[in-house]
């Protein structure tokens, strides 16, 4: 365990002279917006450690290890640990993923980080500590060999699923798969892009879904500025019924479903500001009515999914990872602006599917 500046100085520059960095995190977001970086684990391939961010407060002596274009930082469903690091120490680049290297390979899309091992190593990890408080201190040997193990086997896995992608001729489809993790912006959450993180709005007229787009932003600042969950601050459920029902007083306001007192108590006043911000009419429009799906339409991205399904199979990977039904689905519309027509994908599948619409 690594717990005073000097000792995380001398790591770094010892790991200096790598060329590949095993490295995951711990961390904990339950009661706040941005997420509190609980443990950094690293293996240089001679030494595996913990870094522990409670204890030290400035990680910049990491900064050059994980922003180095000549170490590849290993890890295993990146995005999050990405995330979770950006604000301590910029964005970690180059990373190889294997989950993703898995995936195309033909491993199931969202194979676990102990699966795999078990899979390529035959090593069985132990399981007692998924659930562990990584905020609690001082951690346990068993919780700290639990959380070293969560990169000790990485470099392995990656010199198989290397192996495999390289027989396969896959490495170039690999190479634009991780070149999607070098976007700081894709980790970040812009307010006025929070709505779309909102699940089950249904189909809304225009007035309505810029309420949405208003309601999400200003949840997303006042979450941000608090450091709270944003469903602290409104749930997803309430932000919904805001939008579909219109409420104009406090006590239509406190009559929605699920709505909380608290939230009335202390937001009551800026939501109600926000739907008359909104211009709509009251009465309100009408909803838009949830037309059919059209039969042809439905048949068209069938087809296609057919035709993708089949692609998938013969090159034994998972149908998701080729092509997800709503990039078929934008295909079918009309659109043309979907992965399945860029890189590697357009080669395999994506003329296949044109030739079909």
């Amino acid at each position: 365990m690594i717990a005073s500046a000097d000792a995380l100085t001398a790591f770094a520059a010892g790991a200096a002279r790598t060329t590949t960095l095993a490295l995951d995190t711990e961390f904990m977001r339950e009661k706040t917006y941005r997420a509190e970086l609980c443990l950094v684990q690293l293996a240089d391939g001679a030494n595996a450690v913990c870094v522990d961010p409670l204890a030290i407060a400035d990680l910049a002596p990491l900064v050059p290890l994980l922003t180095s274009a000549d170490i590849v930082k290993i890890m295993h469903a990146a995005r999050q640990d990405l995330e979770v690091l950006l604000p301590a120490v910029g964005l970690v680049t180059p990373v190889f993923d294997t989950q993703i290297a898995a995936a195309l390979a033909g491993h199931p899309a969202q194979v676990g980080y102990a699966e795999l091992a078990r899979r390529l190593l035959g090593v069985e990890l132990p399981k007692a500590h998924t659930r562990a408080d990584w905020s609690r201190r001082p951690l346990s040997a068993e919780e700290q060999e639990y959380a070293l193990d969560d990169v000790r086997h990485l470099g392995a896995l990656r010199d198989r699923l290397l192996e495999t992608l390289r027989a396969q001729g896959r490495l170039a489809w690999l190479e634009e798969e991780l070149a999607t993790l070098a976007n700081a912006d894709a980790l970040r959450v812009a307010p006025e892009d929070a709505w779309k993180k909102v699940k089950g709005l249904p189909a809304l007229d225009p007035a309505r879904q810029e309420l949405a787009k208003q309601l999400a932003a200003w949840r997303e600042r006042r979450a941000a500025d608090r450091n709270r969950p944003r469903g602290w601050i409104l749930d997803d459920a309430v932000l919904r019924e805001i939008v579909l029902r219109l409420p104009r007083s406090t006590g239509a306001l406190e009559a929605l479903p699920e709505m909380q007192e608290s939230v009335v108590r202390k937001c009551g006043d800026e939501l109600l500001a926000l739907v008359d911000a909104s211009g709509i009419a009251d009465p309100p429009p009408a909803l838009p009515r949830r037309e059919r799906p059209d039969p042809a339409q439905v048949a068209l991205v069938k087809k296609l999914a057919d035709i993708s399904n089949e692609v998938a199979k013969q090159l034994e990977i998972s149908g998701e990872v080729l092509a997800t039904r709503r990039e078929l689905e934008k295909l079918a519309g009309g659109r043309r602006d979907v992965s399945l027509l860029r890189g590697w994908r357009a080669d395999v599948v994506g003329q296949k599917l044109l030739a079909a619409l």
